[in-house]
């Protein structure tokens, strides 16, 4: 294979002639190292042990579902206690997880790491920090894979031994922390980015919840002041209670096989999990709320417009004329439907039953209009910022996989031809 001047070519791939490749061994100061993994317990005295969640993101995230605590207190000179600037690679995963690596960056002498987990102690920071970005991205994912063992249907597993004989492409400790410090920028747009959706996200949460239920009203709408109890809670004196056979209609999806779905075929196919793929006939057009009738997301709700066809595991509501549609989907999203599930094998929902349920209902429907329009203005503004930031994840992993094996160099970091 010819490779471009300025670079050579290695076990892992062309890299620039003056970046060497070493074994991860050399590296370290100390490791691979086990964890240990002992019984856990709701007691929080316990000592606080990570769980492979707190690391599966590729960056450390300490919370009540990522941190559990043993039943027993290790004792504080152990060695299992983590440090900042350890890096914990997991050594059993799914094969597309298996060697995710992740930084420890939070107190000294706290947690402890489970025996899901390898740690690796480097002799200089900057190489482990080297080490973590390389280890996520393509070619070292790629290499956790090569040698990850183990038998069909089970947790693929890397050994330390492996781990060890891992070859890392390796540039000047200036180019290390260059390129470093780019990434650090990349992440800092991406974390700015997660902070604005979650707040989104909560801000559209707390008013939906307010506009749905009408402890906040939009302009104009209210015609009688004051609120009163009714069977499904205090509502607004000028709004209603009716049930869902008073406000929609529902019926069941037709059948349909896997090979009548084609991907080149016209119109859309949902299912009980959303879109399955594309079929030659529509049953459906206008605008619908669906919902999942059966299986794992039985009573997640979907919003569709236009000419589709909906399957036996999706449910068609079809608004009444009294009724809109997109305000009917926001108030069905918000009622948590698959508690209403009947008991069997998988769960699945009667329609017979839904249309029972009762809702609390705008006496106008020019008020569900707009309270529908402002939810979903608030659902494009996250949607469109989601896109964001997919692709700001997008851009930072190529130029990751780039800066890492060296097909770009940052200015100054490296010889004149």
């Amino acid at each position: 294979m010819e490779v471009k001047r300025g670079y050579k070519q290695t076990e892992v791939g062309a890299i620039p002639e003056d970046w060497g490749i070493v074994s991860l061994s050399a590296l370290l100061r100390q490791g691979p190292t086990n964890g240990w993994s002992g019984r856990s317990t709701s007691d929080t005295t316990g000592t606080p042990t990570l769980s492979l969640a707190a690391t599966t993101s590729g960056r450390l995230v300490l919370n009540g579902e990522t941190v559990k605590y043993l039943e027993n207190r290790i004792p504080s000179r152990s060695d299992l206690f983590l440090a900042p600037g350890d890096i914990l690679v997991q050594r059993s995963n799914t094969a597309e997880l298996v060697g995710t690596t992740a930084v420890f960056d939070g107190p000294p002498g706290v947690f402890v790491y489970p025996d899901l987990m390898m740690r690796l102690r480097f002799k200089l920071p900057v190489t482990g920090q080297w080490f973590w970005r390389y280890a996520n991205s393509a070619s070292g994912r790629s290499y956790f894979r090569s040698i990850a063992a183990g038998s069909a249907g089970s947790m693929p597993k890397i050994s330390g031994a492996k781990l060890r004989d891992m070859p890392v492409p390796l540039p000047a400790r200036g180019e290390q922390e260059g390129i470093g410090e780019a990434l650090s920028d990349a992440d800092g747009l991406i974390d700015s980015l997660e902070q604005l959706l979650t707040k989104k996200r909560q801000l559209k949460q707390g008013t939906m919840q307010a506009l749905l239920t009408g402890k906040k009203r939009l302009p104009g709408f209210e015609t009688k002041p004051g609120y009163k109890q009714t069977e499904a809670g205090v509502i607004p004196e000028d709004w209603e209670v009716a049930t869902l056979d008073a406000v929609c209609s529902m019926k069941s999806g037709e059948g349909i096989t896997s090979p009548s779905i084609d991907r080149f075929s016209k119109y859309p196919c949902y299912g009980g999990n959303g879109l399955r793929g594309f079929t030659t006939r529509f049953t459906h057009n206008g605008r619908y709320a669906l919902i999942g009738r059966v299986g794992a997301l039985c009573g997640n709700v979907l919003s569709v417009e236009g000419m589709f066809f909906a399957s036996e595991h999706a449910i068609v509501v079809t608004a009444s004329p009294r009724t809109d549609s997109r305000w009917l989907t926001f108030v069905l999203g918000e009622m948590r439907l698959n508690k209403y599930s009947e008991s069997s094998a998988q769960p699945v929902l009667s329609v017979s039953k839904l249309l029972r349920l009762e809702v609390a209902l705008p006496s106008t429907k020019a008020e569900q209009e707009a309270i529908a329009a402002v939810l979903s203005d608030m659902n494009a503004e996250t949607a469109a910022l989601e896109m964001e930031l997919a692709k700001a994840r997008g851009l930072k992993q190529g130029m990751m996989q780039e800066l890492l094996t060296g097909r770009i160099r940052l200015p100054c970091t490296h010889p004149t031809p």
